[in-house]
């Protein structure tokens, strides 16, 4: 076995796996469950195989999650080997963040070296959008993992024209589509191209690779879809937000056109008539927006501003009502009118609370003062003037080796599009999709530092671009911090130091130049400094979590998390208490019925409930207007007594069902169920909601069959 050798390189590299494995797993267990939808979705899958495949939401196997099942799938074995837990189910993700810094380390360290490597390591570890979602049971940093491994083959693929590397690249994009499906190809332009361009065989051969290679990822990313659409439908969960109980259905309108902007309606809403249609008063448009709402409702309510002021949340919905929470109880208020920390409408990174779409959309909407900002921006200039520091200097290079032109050209072009995806983009997105940006800005970074370092070193005119990147960077640090700057002290502090170390350490690297100072070990030191400086933000930023609970709907690490006066600090519980009166209830007058209770959306009691009892529980879909079952069907249940109370109201619904609910049910006393400090899950606010009992009635209907 090889030995490892205790040298500079291995210390820092330790050192920055450390810092990163604190950031990600420290007071892991203060986020609760995080996103409940998803959380009450493995507890599910924890219960049978059959709801471990089809990533049910319900213990029944009734409907599905909206996402495939790849990164559920990890969670639930993690459930299973450490018990299910919140701790357990966000572990993975906080581990794959961990290994992505590795990772990054190692495909930066092979084409621009030791030095590049870790400095690109160290900027993914302190990234602040990065250590949120590590620390969320939301999949996106397992997608992360997943790519970046798929570059450290295509790299080598690209170097020596090797098949098998290229085949196992395009492989990881197909599993990366299991994770989050469309959203893994956001890397493909970036492998596509970079092949074609560097590669040591012919253009020929190249064409050919690429098309087996497809072959393979189209194979591997719609095996899962496949199996799931060619199972009868009677045999398995309706295919939740799907509209039409198909996976490729999911794939094109939910987590396809709806993120790119180009469809207004929401996936699982029917025809007029239909059972899944729009409920009263309720556009498509506005249905289309009700899960961001939902989230910047919970996010409000669990120890975090919402992003800027609330008519922005609510600014699609056309009839002014404000979506309930996500995965929590009653109890749970609406998002605050303010524009959080600090007045004036001050927005700067409120926790990721808004729908980023709903950000002005231009060039500077990553740099401007909103959600989305101060998530991912702080080191996106100084990997630009990096990349083209580097660009300059491979241009010079007549060395036959390609490797640092593969990389430079595979992370310029992974960054650029997202980079202009989530600037101009209207569509579905959520801030911390930005997490998909954080690899190929810390590269970039990293082999432009090393780059930069090198023309300084030479002088000349080119030694002046290492000063003027610093400058910039911190310029851009500076404007995000200032939108902090009337709420949080701690901004003031952080402006102090960086003024000190980046902007100081930059002075002193110009007065170098001029004075023409040749002590390399020395404007190492004022390099060194220069970096820290940069680095404090983004650090400081990052570990707010680790103390503060984050939304569990939108995870983010922000000096709000601080700030927000109801920031939750030390918690060790999501999901809300003014449910137990319900679960109490329902449990004591239970039966023989195969759903404890029966609600129109997965919103508000449905997550919590599976949560703290694993108890099945109908819905119709996230937002509650899925073509899961028609009203014969339904009665048909009532017959044969796996249904008997039903929650009528709230978000979504299916209008026929409810209302012969509502014609046939007894109402069931609200003091009987409903905790005091209990408010509305009703999707237009007030006493909307409403619990029936169905025991006694009898009804005549047809067979049941699962609707197709």
């Amino acid at each position: 076995m090889k030995k490892i050798k205790f040298t500079k390189e291995t210390f820092g590299l330790v050192m920055i796996l450390i810092m990163s494995s604190v950031l990600n797993l420290a007071n892991l267990s203060i986020e609760g469950y995080g996103n409940e939808y998803y959380a009450a979705g493995v507890k599910s899958m924890t219960m049978s195989l059959k709801n471990f495949f089809f990533v049910s939401f319900d213990p029944a196997g009734f409907v599905t999650i909206d996402k495939p099942p790849l990164g559920f799938w990890i969670q639930a074995i993690s459930a299973k080997i450490f018990g299910y837990s919140g701790w357990s189910i966000i572990l993975p993700q906080a581990i794959a963040g961990v290994i992505s810094v590795w990772v990054i380390y190692r495909v930066v360290k092979r084409s621009f070296g030791t030095a590049a490597g870790l400095i690109s390591a160290l900027c993914l570890a302190v990234t602040p959008v990065f250590v949120a979602v590590s620390r969320n049971n939301t999949c996106d940093n397992l997608l992360v993992l997943t790519l970046l491994l798929a570059c450290w083959a295509l790299s080598i693929a690209a170097e020596k024209g090797k098949l098998k590397y290229l085949l196992l690249s395009l492989a990881l994009v197909g599993v990366g589509f299991n994770i989050k499906m469309l959203q893994a190809y956001m890397v493909a332009p970036a492998l596509y191209i970079t092949y074609l361009l560097f590669n040591t065989v012919s253009i020929k051969k190249r064409i050919v690779h690429l098309i087996a290679g497809t072959a393979i990822l189209l194979a591997i990313s719609f095996s899962w879809a496949a199996a799931v659409d060619l199972t009868p439908a009677a045999n398995r969960p309706y295919v939740g937000s799907s509209g039409s109980n198909s996976v490729i259905q999911l794939i094109v309108q939910h987590n396809g056109l709806e993120r790119l902007g180009l469809s207004s309606g929401t996936s699982g809403s029917g025809s007029k008539g239909n059972p899944g249609g729009n409920p009263p008063g309720q556009s498509s448009k506005t249905q289309t927006t009700s899960k961001t709402q939902t989230d910047a409702t919970s996010s409000a309510t669990k120890g975090q501003s919402t992003q800027g002021n609330s008519k922005q949340s609510t600014s699609n919905n056309t009839s002014g009502q404000v979506a309930p929470p996500n995965g929590g109880g009653p109890g749970q208020g609406t998002p605050p009118s303010g524009g959080g920390p600090g007045k004036g409408g001050n927005r700067g990174g409120q926790g990721g609370g808004t729908f980023g779409g709903q950000e002005k959309s231009s060039i500077t909407r990553l740099f401007s003062n909103n959600s989305l900002s101060d998530q991912i921006s702080w080191l996106f200039p100084l990997s630009v003037f990096g990349f083209i520091a580097a660009a300059i200097k491979e241009r010079r290079q007549k060395s036959s080796d390609n490797k640092r032109k593969i990389s430079l050209a595979l992370w310029f072009i992974w960054m650029v599009p997202e980079f202009i995806y989530f600037s101009f983009t209207t569509g579905l997105f959520h801030p911390y999709y930005l997490t998909m940006l954080s690899a190929p800005i810390a590269a970039l970074t990293g082999i432009g530092v090393v780059s930069m370092w090198k023309f300084y070193k030479e002088g000349g005119w080119k030694s002046w671009i290492l000063p003027a990147a610093l400058i910039a960077d911190g310029l851009v640090q500076m404007l995000l911090i200032s939108y902090y700057y009337s709420s949080s002290s701690v901004a003031k502090i952080i402006m102090i130091i960086m003024s000190v170390l980046c902007f100081g350490s930059s002075l002193i690297l110009i007065a170098f130049n001029l004075l023409k100072n040749k002590n390399i070990k020395l404007k190492k030191i004022v390099l060194a400094t220069a970096l820290t400086g940069l680095l404090v933000a983004p650090t400081v930023w990052s570990s707010t979590a680790a103390f503060c609970k984050m939304s569990g709907s939108f995870p983010s690490a922000s000096l709000s998390l601080m700030t927000s006066k109801q920031a939750s600090i030390g918690s060790t519980s999501s999901s809300n208490s003014s449910n137990s009166k319900l679960i109490k209830f329902l449990q004591k007058n239970k039966t023989n019925e195969k759903y404890i209770l029966v609600t129109s959306s997965t919103n508000g009691y449905a997550s919590d409930i599976i949560i703290k009892t694993g108890e099945a529980v109908m819905t119709w879909g996230f937002f509650g207007n899925d073509n899961a079952i028609t009203l014969s069907q339904f009665k048909e249940l009532v017959n044969k007594g796996e249904v008997r109370y039903v929650m009528v109201g709230g978000q979504g619904g299916n209008n026929e069902i409810m209302n012969w609910v509502k014609s046939n049910g007894k109402i069931v006393s609200e003091s009987e169920w409903k905790d005091s400090n209990s408010k509305s899950q009703g999707f237009g606010g007030g006493n909307s909601e409403q619990l029936y009992d169905l025991k006694g009635v009898t009804t005549t209907s047809t067979p049941l069959q699962q609707n197709k």
